[in-house]
């Protein structure tokens, strides 16, 4: 490929260092990137900052206009349905120029004068970076307990705001977790802290005023992380722990925060579990000889097995992935050939649950807003790759709908312009994979479209067929955006994870390979006009794919990428290492060891052609360390045959999760859209 500027890529330098491990002796030649406090670190990472920015000077123009086409589709002033929680409406609201959502409520209904509950852009003001973790409040509405992250290491600081002053109280309490609730005397909170590899491994109980906290319950278990929730009808607070193959829920009753919180069912191997409370029952979603999950129910005062009855079996192809109890009703979330169901049924007839219906044969569709628990209505959001997300409200009783809101898309967007559809490929075993697709109508498969290819497929996360208005970008200049359903997530439930995890990874790979083939095949695109992108594991199928076959793919995109895999996985001391042996496999294991190898980007990376490239990655990212794709873009560079673009782009003040902020969100995005078109040529 052509680009207008000729310059030299940064050198990195080259320092051995061997390992060791099952007789297996590597050569590591950028591990010395690990060591951030380093000067040749930080300097290595200005030098690619610095001449990415300068290969990117031809996309200037291209970026502005980007973003302002993708701003321009945004309503900037716009606002959330209120949720309504006792007699209060709480919603957010955006403000033209505000990166951050405005949070506020109103009392006794939606027509009453607004009061803001928290703003954000002022806790932001002069911070390089802002994220907002959690956010409750107290249940007699009086007091906000909410937490900040000003690093992007996901590290937060709990402060307490009494909404009827405005005034902060004293309580400052760091090196917390996402995870805040109150009890139900209104003065006592509970909330969790990190360990040394930034694992949520501890709850405190927090009284106002006190400074001693209490510690309730610490996670020995390296696999385990924990975090905190409360039932829909809020008379009991739970303590959720979970690894990747098994889960326990501990439960206490908010209106006695000095308790003691004890399981509803100790924790098996390989047995996954959570709870919902309704009326003088709890119900049980389990996976115990239900590979997709059945629903047990047992009574709040007998909680134990031998009372654990049935209501909702386990049943081929289908998986259960969420409930919620309402005094009258029961509603489950199930995924079915890969697309989402919502189910009702009245608590007096729980043989019998009917499901919502949707127009669309692709779709997305979840629950939503639901903080009423004695109430008929049912709030969802439905939505697809050509409808914009919908807020509805059901009646559970007459079957109506009422939609709230259509989320606007400005300068006059018109479904009916485009097409959506799903297509099957076949995988190297057989086994078929479905892909989303979308584009504007009139496309000719003649094999000369561009077309981006997203893929994910770890952790049992699903790659839903949503709504963007982002994405109008590129199918208003003739491409077709494609999502693969590839196994390792749970697009088509939890088997469908269970077959691409620890000895079964490849089939992730083999997925997404055979999706990209299929493509081409059915004219759709061809290998010089086909790019890809995912992000962190996603990120992993990215560098894999392309050293399995990088003949296949015009364009990488690599966000926060996971590809010094076995590296990470060797080392337990990083964040989350311990926690993911469940899902990749603890390679101090030999088997896992060679298995990993063969796949971890970085120790496949041998002298070829690549495609263009282009890496991200945040300083501060706890979850993917900056040095994986710095590494991997060094080792790249130092041995590819050809020299097509390979970017690194470092955001020296942020985390995984990319910049803060929507407007410098939309900046990241335009640039990652600017290199796909000029260096794919797509212009």
């Amino acid at each position: 490929m052509e680009t207008a500027v000729t310059l030299s890529p940064p050198v990195a330098k080259i320092c051995p260092h061997e390992i060791t491990i099952h007789g297996d002796t590597r050569t590591d030649n950028y591990f010395w990137m690990r060591d951030r406090e380093d000067p040749d670190v930080l300097a290595y990472l200005e030098a690619e900052n610095a001449y990415q920015s300068a290969m990117m000077e031809p996309t200037v123009a291209l970026q502005g206009k980007l973003y302002d086409e993708i701003l321009g589709r945004i309503q900037e002033d716009d606002a959330s349905v209120p949720m309504r929680v006792d007699d209060w409406f709480y919603y957010i609201r955006t403000e033209k120029d505000q990166p951050y959502a405005i949070h506020c409520r109103k009392h006794g209904s939606v027509e009453a004068p607004e009061e803001i509950v928290l703003d954000p852009n002022l806790l932001a003001a002069g911070q390089e970076y802002f994220r907002l973790g959690g956010a409750t409040v107290s249940t007699n509405h009086e007091l906000l307990a909410y937490s900040v992250d000003l690093e992007g290491n996901e590290i937060f600081t709990i402060q307490v705001k009494d909404l009827g002053t405005g005034s902060l109280l004293p309580e400052s309490i760091a090196n917390t977790s996402y995870s805040i609730e109150w009890a139900s005397d209104n003065r006592t909170f509970f909330y969790t802290t990190l360990d040394e590899t930034l694992r949520p491994y501890r709850v405190f109980r927090h009284q106002l005023g006190d400074t001693d906290d209490a510690l309730i319950f610490e996670e020995p278990d390296q696999r385990f992380s924990l975090g905190l929730s409360k039932s829909r009808n809020r008379e009991f607070l739970y303590i959720d722990l979970d690894s990747q193959l098994t889960s326990e829920v501990r439960y206490l009753r908010a209106s006695e925060p000095l308790g003691t919180f004890v399981p509803i069912l100790p924790r098996e191997q390989g047995i996954e579990y959570s709870m919902e409370h309704q009326g003088d029952w709890f119900y049980i979603r389990t996976n115990e000889a239900a590979p997709g999950f059945r629903l047990m129910r047992t009574p709040v005062a007998e909680p134990s097995r031998s009372n654990w009855t049935e209501i909702i079996p386990a049943r081929d192809g289908i998986t259960i992935e969420a409930m919620s109890g309402f005094a009258k009703y029961l509603v489950v979330e199930e995924r079915e050939l890969g697309l989402e169901t919502i189910k009702i049924a009245p608590i007096d007839a729980l043989d019998h649950f009917e499901p919502i219906s949707f127009p669309e044969p692709v779709y997305t569709a979840s629950t939503g807003g639901n903080a009423e628990y004695d109430t008929k209505i049912l709030r969802f959001v439905y939505g697809s790759l050509t409808t914009p997300d919908s807020v509805y409200d059901y009646d559970m009783e007459t079957k109506e709908r009422v939609l709230l809101k259509l989320s606007p898309v400005l300068g006059g967007y018109d479904p009916a312009l485009y097409q959506s559809e799903r297509l099957f490929s076949k995988s190297a075993d057989g086994v078929e994979v479905p892909i989303s697709l979308v584009y504007r109508k009139g496309l000719e498969r003649n094999g000369r479209n561009p077309l981006l290819l997203n893929g994910y497929g770890s952790y049992g996360i699903s790659t839903d067929p949503g709504f963007s208005s982002e994405r109008l970008s590129l199918l208003d200049r003739g491409f077709v955006f494609a999502i693969a359903h590839i196994r390792g997530g749970a697009d088509l439930g939890k088997p469908w994870h269970d077959a691409g995890k620890l000895l079964l990874k490849k089939n992730t790979f083999f997925d997404f390979i055979a999706c990209a083939e299929h493509l081409i095949a059915t004219g759709f695109t061809s290998s010089d006009r086909l790019a890809i992108r995912g992000g962190s594991a996603g990120g992993l199928l990215m560098g894999a794919v392309t050293n399995m076959r990088p003949d296949l793919f015009n364009v990488v995109i690599a966000k926060v990428p996971f590809v010094d895999a076995l590296n990470t996985m060797l080392d337990p001391t990083l964040p989350l290492t311990v926690s993911e042996y469940e899902e990749w496999g603890n390679p101090e294991e030999v088997e896992f060891y060679w298995y990993i190898k063969s796949y971890s980007p970085y120790d496949n990376v041998v002298p070829r052609s690549y495609p263009a490239i282009l890496a991200t990655t945040g300083l501060n990212d706890p979850r993917v360390s900056f040095w994986e794709p710095a590494k991997w873009v060094a080792k790249i560079r130092a041995l590819r045959t050809n020299d097509d673009p390979l970017l690194l782009k470092t955001i020296m003040a942020a985390g995984h999760f990319g910049p803060s902020g929507r407007y410098e969100g939309i900046k990241d995005l335009a640039y990652d859209y600017a290199f796909l078109l000029h260096f794919g040529g797509f212009l």
